[in-house]
């Protein structure tokens, strides 16, 4: 019977890591947050939280007290288990059995493939520096069961526990270790049982009656006496759809109307599972056994057909089919849950003519150069949006301000050459212009969890000034300091 060696990847700062790739923010504190009951409190911190003395479950409040430099970010569970899905799929290259952990975890089963990395440890080094590389934090634990692994991963800091010597790794350990909720384990540890290898030679009937059979069970299968069978996900199968042609065709209008066949298909069959695709794949097979593949990406889950054959169109202009296309195949290589919508008579369409609108646009253009405006949780007037992908991201939780009129044009401060009140003159941009009209104050105060150097000045107050010249200005000035200065222009 072949031996088991199992391998657990935790990844303790998994939403962290994932916020703070490719930023280039270094060491700086930074926190992702997480709503709690009625406050704020900090689900995931790095390393340079942990040595500003930030912890997990602190609010923010207390974070940003104790730390005014902490940067953060609102979690986002969907992405986080994105980021497990991809890196499920990225663990099969060193191994063919690869399953969930946990939220945050995997569990690989090397035995039989770690010859094929030079042994064990260089297999270990390979996986904790390719992901290092792509700036994931790792811990990673080895031994013979599945329970083993997790306690080295979980509770020892990482390591590897030799073939046949589970105990030995393991006995020093918390009983927390074992997996136990953590009233089970505490009432261990009041009774001076610390270490797993104190349960070890205990009478394992009385040990079930004191604390249920959840300790020995879990006990046993860290040991490797009872079984814990490692159960790896079966890939996702993707919709997908084929026609063959009794004849070659080449015209765009011959495709089109075989892709409007496919799309009937795919529609009902994604209809019956209340799935929408947000990614299309064409694949047309030419009789030279060439295949030309025609992608789609979508900004909302669709399952129209006539719709995404609308949006498929512009895709399909200047096909080069060769010889011919014999063969046509429709994949939803992305697909999200859609249920079904009632349809009324009043129902507003102006979000789905947005994102269709959107779709075609990023199709030209690239998914990533289109991106939108949202509101942001801030009073000064540059920290009150954010930039967010068109597509991809979701609406935003909290309307616009109404109570505040902002400018159409926002701009670093331009200083002024005189103060722009009505009947006076002032230079701007090298340009002479006369006040006309001037609706403020509008006082907006700086941020003091910010140490931002461009309102050290304290408080401005805030003015709409419109000029006989044509131009309407938002123009502040300091109270604590003289002179003037320019924001925004109006349209």
């Amino acid at each position: 019977m072949r031996s088991r060696r199992l391998l657990a990847l935790w990844f303790p700062r998994l939403a962290s890591d994932r916020a703070l790739r490719g930023r280039g923010w270094g060491a700086q504190p930074f926190a992702v947050v997480g709503r709690v009951g009625a406050a704020d409190r900090l689900a995931c911190v790095n390393p340079g939280a942990e040595a500003a003395g930030l912890s997990r479950g602190m609010t923010l409040a207390d974070a940003r007290a104790l730390c005014p430099t902490l940067r953060s970010e609102p979690a986002a569970p969907d992405r986080d288990a994105a980021l497990m899905r991809a890196l499920h799929r990225w663990a099969g290259q060193f191994s063919p059995l690869v399953a969930r952990d946990g939220a945050d975890g995997l569990m690989l089963d090397i035995a039989g493939v770690a010859h094929l990395f030079d042994g064990e440890g260089a297999l270990l080094a390979e996986v904790a520096g390719r992901l290092e590389r792509a700036g994931l934090e790792v811990v990673a634990g080895l031994a013979d069961t599945r329970g083993a692994a997790w306690a080295l991963a979980h509770h020892a800091g990482g390591g590897v526990a030799a073939p046949g010597a589970t105990l030995a790794a393991l006995g020093d350990l918390p009983p927390a270790a074992l997996r136990l909720d953590p009233d089970t384990a505490a009432a261990l540890g009041r009774l001076g049982l610390r270490r797993i290898r104190d349960l070890v030679g205990l009478p394992r009937a009385t040990l079930a009656r004191r604390f249920g059979a959840e300790v020995t069970l879990r006990l046993d299968q860290a040991l490797g006496v009872a079984a814990e069978p490692l159960a790896p996900e079966a890939p996702p199968v993707a919709p997908a759809v084929r026609l063959t042609l009794p004849e070659p065709i080449g015209l765009v209008a011959d495709v089109q109307a075989g892709l409007v066949r496919l799309l009937a298909r795919l529609c009902l069959r994604l209809e019956t599972a209340h799935q929408g695709a947000r990614a299309l794949r064409l694949e047309l097979a030419r009789v030279d056994r060439s295949t030309l593949v025609v992608d789609l990406r979508l900004a909302r889950p669709l399952r129209d057909a006539a719709v995404i054959a609308g949006l498929y169109a512009p895709r399909l202009d200047g096909l080069d089919a060769g010889f011919g296309i014999d063969r046509m195949r429709l994949v939803a290589a992305e697909v999200e849950h859609l249920p079904p919508r009632q349809i009324t008579r009043g129902q507003d369409a102006g979000a789905d003519r947005l994102a269709d609108l959107v779709t075609r646009l990023a199709n030209r253009l690239g998914f990533d150069a289109l991106e939108r405006m949202d509101p942001a949780e801030s009073h000064i007037p540059e920290r009150a949006f954010l930039s967010v992908s068109a597509a991809f991201a979701p609406p935003p939780s909290a309307p616009w301000r109404a109570d505040a009129a902002r400018p159409v044009t926002l701009f670093p401060p331009e200083p002024l050459a005189g103060p722009p009140l009505p009947g006076r003159r002032f230079r701007w941009r090298g340009v002479w212009l006369t006040g006309a009209v001037a609706e403020g104050p509008e006082r907006i105060a700086p941020e003091w969890w910010f140490d931002d150097p461009a309102w050290a000045d304290g408080p401005r107050d805030y003015w709409h000034v419109a000029t006989a010249e044509g131009p309407r200005l938002w123009a502040f000035c300091t109270p604590s300091t003289a002179g003037w200065a320019v924001q925004g222009e109006a349209a």
